[in-house]
């Protein structure tokens, strides 16, 4: 019988790998999300910035004027008032062209001492009518700014470059508030979907929790099939393991019919030979009734064991033990009425269950406590219990009991320590045999009441 796998060995949770699978795309996704939001915001607050500036260049244009005296004159009295603010982020500044250029020929208040650093002019301007380009000031900050050519009405009028530009200072701050909302929201919305894939998952895995428990339940013999509503990706799953269950039920079940109809024919032929033999005195008849024995010994521990090999690969076995040991008990007791013992099942016995055959439970027991039988003064106990998944039974009797040396050569084939007592010394040989086929142990122990104490261990179901 292999060791079954333990628990915990294996691919990992798939519970856990679906969750961090949907994690790493939720996060993925809220960092894709939340890229792509920040950079639209950016982008609708550059172009408000520059629809601003291009109102206050169409302002600028207004109000620039050329004098008789051949001077620029400029009324920024309906100017935004931070253009008169020193330093303030929005600046104005007019550049002279022509043959004779000069630069900053008229400039805004908020620039105080600075001169804005132009590129120069393009041979053509766009469609608009304005050129939008960046550039710093002398304190390194980056502006954003536009700029148109104007020509003047005025005959004398050299032809001009009207430049407003303002810091991008003006757009990290509102940009800056809204990257931490966004944050903010996105960060709640990625831990409401994180739980909501937990929750579903939750939801989407119990059916497999019922498959388990149900299988369980299989196992421990509390059903023969696997019963209940699953969805219908898993009924496929459910129908297999059903179609499984019920062949290897109709296997064992084979198998005890060909062992019982091999019995059969074998123990007819048998029978009728040592019929033949008990009517005739002599060598030859004694011989034939000594083999014919022999064989039917060998048959039966054999069939025991194909049977037992059977059960083992079977599931949804489960032979409750306690009704099995009285009725042995009760046999026991009239088979040595003549000795007058008394044969007790103890008081501390637990109702159990176990993994296996019938047939196999009394053939084991049967043999320790005839085997007890035979030894005893006056008393064999029997005592059973659970340890975790193993049955514990105990077999004692208040006889002589044997030597810890001799008592493993008890179990060899053939070993027989008294030849006073009835046997060929096959008992015991084939309860070893059967405990050992299905995952248990059989040993043998001092006695509490004197004699010997044969311990047995069977799996539970």
């Amino acid at each position: 019988m292999s060791a079954a796998q333990p628990e915990g060995k294996g691919g990992g949770s798939l519970r856990l790998r679906l969750w961090v699978g949907a994690l790493v795309w939720i996060v993925l996704s809220i960092a894709l999300a939340a890229w792509g939001l920040r950079n639209l915001f950016q982008e609708h607050i550059t172009q408000q910035l520059e629809a601003q500036l291009v109102v206050q260049l169409d302002q600028l244009s207004a109000a620039v004027d050329w004098t008789p005296e051949g001077r620029l004159s400029v009324n920024a009295s309906a100017m935004d008032v931070r253009l008169g603010q020193p330093l303030s982020g929005l600046y104005w500044q007019i550049d002279r062209l022509g043959a004779q250029p000069e630069a900053a020929a008229a400039r805004s208040r908020s620039l105080w001492d600075q001169v804005l650093t132009l590129p120069p002019p393009p041979a053509t301007y766009p469609a608009q009518g304005y050129r939008v380009f960046r550039l710093h000031d002398g304190a390194q900050h980056e502006l954003l700014a536009v700029a148109r050519p104007l020509q003047l009405p005025e005959d004398d009028a050299p032809p001009l470059r009207l430049a407003v530009a303002a810091d991008t200072a003006l757009i990290a701050e509102p940009l800056e508030r809204f990257t931490r909302m966004l944050l903010a929201a996105l960060g709640l919305l990625a831990a409401g979907l994180a739980l909501a894939v937990a929750l579903q998952l939750q939801l989407a895995l119990r059916p497999l929790s019922l498959l388990r428990r149900q299988l369980a339940a299989v196992r421990r013999s509390e059903a023969t099939r696997i019963e209940g509503r699953f969805p219908q990706e898993l009924q496929p799953l459910v129908s297999e393991f059903n179609h499984v269950l019920a062949e290897n039920a109709d296997i064992v079940q084979r198998a005890r019919t060909q062992a019982g109809n091999l019995a059969h024919a074998v123990h007819t032929p048998l029978t009728i030979l040592a019929n033949a033999a008990a009517r005739e005195e002599g060598a030859l008849p004694q011989l034939v009734r000594e083999q014919v024995a022999s064989a039917r010994r060998q048959v039966d521990y054999h069939l025991a064991r194909a049977r037992a090999a059977a059960a083992v690969r079977a599931t949804g076995l489960g032979t409750p033990v306690l009704e099995p040991l009285r009725a042995l008990l009760r046999t026991m007791q009239r088979l040595h009425a003549a000795r007058n013992l008394n044969f007790e099942l103890a008081a501390t016995a637990e109702e159990a269950v176990f993994r296996g055959e019938a047939q196999d439970l009394y053939e084991l027991l049967g043999n320790l406590i005839d085997n007890a039988g035979k030894w005893a003064r006056s008393r064999v106990v029997v005592d059973v219990g659970r340890d975790g998944a193993t049955l514990r039974f105990t077999v004692d009797d208040d006889g002589p009991g044997i030597p810890a040396a001799q008592r493993e050569r008890m179990f060899e084939r053939g070993v027989q320590l008294d030849q006073r007592q009835p046997g060929a010394g096959l008992g015991l040989d084939i309860v070893r045999t059967l405990a050992e086929t299905y995952g248990g142990h059989v040993e043998a122990q001092a006695s509490p009441l004197g004699g010997l104490r044969m311990t047995l261990q069977l799996p539970a179901s």
